[in-house]
């Protein structure tokens, strides 16, 4: 029988969670290299490596380096009519704050670009909004308005509805542009995760479908999709869902109350497009949980937490796991309608603790009213941002919030479309005279339907040569995909069996060589949880990506590795080889996780050991980090 844990000291947890924290952050940049974005990509030339903050990317639209004098926006906004020259400049204006958004814009009426107030009375902020929406029109935009302070209509802020008029005007406008294709809708991904029976499945299917639950999960049936599932209520697989939103910010519903639209009719009617991934909350099905929240590449993550039961079992799991991923997170506490007071006090204050932990470094905030709502969204493009809702889907309060922060939050992400092409598989299918399916996420470059691709890496390690014979987006065929979009692929001449999830497809480029696979790779991993000490051929569950299949460490940079510790170790896949590139992140566990890690080179020299390597370079001691630690798997605290 192994010895009792050793009970962890304050500061030693400390230790473990700030760990857990800082190598987050390391993993974050090697994603950066692994998948730039068009703008750092342009910018990868630099010498001197300069670390990113989106939070900052505001700052380029102000073009310090223009030498050309800038009109003020309250002159373009108010120019007479006949001024060409000022709807000209207007235009460009909104036209490249459109472009930048992916399409879509909140626009502060009232402000200039550097923050100073256009001072407009109740008669210029009528004419300087008509004008705005004049000129969006004529981009094929429409514009609604969000919020406003001092002009006493409907979206007046809650702040200043009841208190003194204020002398100037001011609002937010979201301006959205009417996509000319389908392939063109915004798509934003967000997977929803948290502990079983907190109300996952029953949530979405309020929002989706816009009829309110009975308390005995009437919403959530059309959610799931095998019987069993039904039968218990229990998610057991990656359910998919999407929610749709038009040019106005409306959400897309049915005229006949009750029924479901299909995908396609969603696809269609919507500019922007909220894709769901429900993953299951149960302990048992924690492989497939980790694999949804890998595989889907979401923007943000929404973890659900039950107001009668507060953040227990598998939701401190989930929340570890996002916060390794380095997502951004939205916390909603349900069946606020069946939740003492003084209980619900005790969820709201554990909340709080475990964000502000050091493991976390999150800023909760409890969104309270649709200013405050809409104020937080038009932020979050700060990871450092928490808001927390509080709702009832059997009373419908608080849903509204939700429904408007979905409309408005910005899109997130890094994707290069200039890059070549790569398409992780997470899911097969074989379709009635269609053939071989695939579904996936387009990671980087673009993709047209009849190119020639090559995807793999097969049981042996080799890539099947075939072209792309459609493509679908949200069960709609489109001519092309890109980069950060979700799409299905049929290919010809390939049997189901001969893919799986985890292949990638790759552009087929003549005199290129054959794209290879690894079975052994080297990586920098950070353990977050584990009873005694970790030693090569211990063997734990590998995600990287799509790919899920079980690793045996083959050497480390040190004896032996514990709770805590950082280290470069080697992994050996036990089944077949899988295609990685160095920057890839990974988890692997046994049980519960246990480590997370990032790729820094493919194959393994036997002949050069790790731990020589480090003995050389002064990196070895194996005591170094052996006394960190932290008191859950995934490096959150209750």
């Amino acid at each position: 029988m192994t010895s009792k844990a050793h009970k962890q000291l304050p500061h030693e947890r400390r230790k473990g969670e700030a760990a857990l924290s800082d190598f987050a952050d390391f993993v974050e940049k090697q994603q950066a290299l692994r998948y730039p974005s068009s703008k750092t990509a342009a910018s990868a030339s630099a010498t001197s490596p300069i670390e990113h903050h989106e939070e900052l990317d505001i700052l380029d639209t102000l073009d310090f380096d223009s030498s050309e004098p800038r009109v003020p926006l309250r002159d373009l906004l108010l120019a007479p009519a006949d001024d060409e020259t000022a709807l000209n400049k207007l235009s460009e204006l909104i036209d490249e704050r459109l472009l930048e958004g992916h399409g879509e814009a909140v626009f502060e009426l009232g402000f200039e670009n550097n923050g100073d107030s256009m001072r407009l009375t109740s008669e210029e902020w009528d004419i300087a909004l008509e004008r705005l929406v004049d000129t969006a029109k004529k981009l094929r935009a429409d514009c609604d308005v969000l919020l406003t302070k001092g002009v006493g209509d409907k979206a007046e802020a809650e702040s200043t509805a009841s208190g003194k008029e204020l002398k100037d005007c001011s609002g937010k406008i979201l301006i959205r542009r009417a996509p000319a294709t389908v392939e063109n809708v915004i798509e934003t991904r967000i997977a929803v995760v948290g502990n079983v029976d907190v109300g996952k499945s029953s949530m979405l299917g309020v929002l989706v479908k816009g009829d309110l639950d009975d308390g005995r999960g009437k919403a959530r049936v059309n959610l799931f999709r095998y019987k069993h599932e039904i039968e218990t209520g229990r998610t057991s697989s990656v359910g998919m869902e999407i929610m749709g939103f038009d040019t106005t910010g409306n959400v897309v519903t049915s005229d006949t109350p009750g029924r479901k639209l299909s995908w396609e009719e969603i696809g269609k009617r919507s500019a922007k497009v909220i894709t769901f991934t429900d993953l299951a909350g149960h302990e048992r099905y924690l492989r497939t949980t980790v694999f949804g929240l890998l595989s889907s590449s979401p923007n943000y993550c929404l973890l659900m937490v039950a107001a009668n039961n507060g953040l227990i079992g598998m939701s401190k799991e989930h929340l570890g796991i996002a916060l390794a991923l380095n997502v951004p997170i939205m916390v909603v506490v349900t069946k606020i309608d069946i939740c003492p007071p003084n209980i619900l006090d005790q969820t709201i204050q554990q909340i709080t603790k475990i964000l502000k932990s050091p493991a976390a470094r999150k800023l909760p905030i409890f969104i309270r009213n649709r200013e405050e709502c809409i104020n937080t969204a038009t932020q979050f493009v700060s990871q450092r941002l928490c808001p927390i809702f509080q709702v009832s889907n059997v009373t419908g309060e608080n849903l509204d919030l939700v429904r408007t922060f979905l409309n408005i939050l910005p899109h997130h992400g890094r994707y290069d479309a200039d890059a070549p092409f790569e398409f992780h598989v997470n899911d097969t299918f074989s379709v009635p005279f269609v053939g071989t399916v695939v579904s996936g996420i387009v990671k980087s470059g673009v993709i047209h339907a009849g190119d020639s691709v090559l995807i793999g890496p097969n049981g042996i390690g080799e890539f099947i040569q075939t072209s792309i014979r459609s493509i679908e987006r949200k069960r709609i065929g489109v001519p092309a995909a890109s980069a950060g979009q979700s799409a299905s692929f049929a290919l010809k001449k390939v049997r189901r069996k001969d893919v799986r999830k985890g292949m990638v497809v790759l552009p087929k480029i003549e005199g290129q060589p054959m794209p290879k696979a690894y079975r052994e790779f080297v990586a920098e991993v950070l353990i977050l949880s584990h009873a005694t000490t970790i030693q090569t051929k211990y063997q734990a569950m590998l995600h990287v990506g799509p790919v899920s299949q079980t690793c045996a460490i083959i050497d480390v940079d040190r004896p032996f590795i514990r709770t805590g510790d950082r280290a470069t170790v080697a992994f050996r896949f036990v089944q077949r080889p899988e295609y990685l590139a160095k920057g890839d992140r990974l988890l692997f566990r046994e049980g519960r996780t246990k480590g997370l890690g990032i790729v820094v080179s493919v194959g393994y020299d036997p002949k050069k050991p790790l731990q020589r390597q480090a003995d050389g370079s002064g990196t070895g001691d194996s005591n170094s980090s052996a006394q960190s630690g932290m008191t859950s798997s995934a490096g959150v605290s209750a």
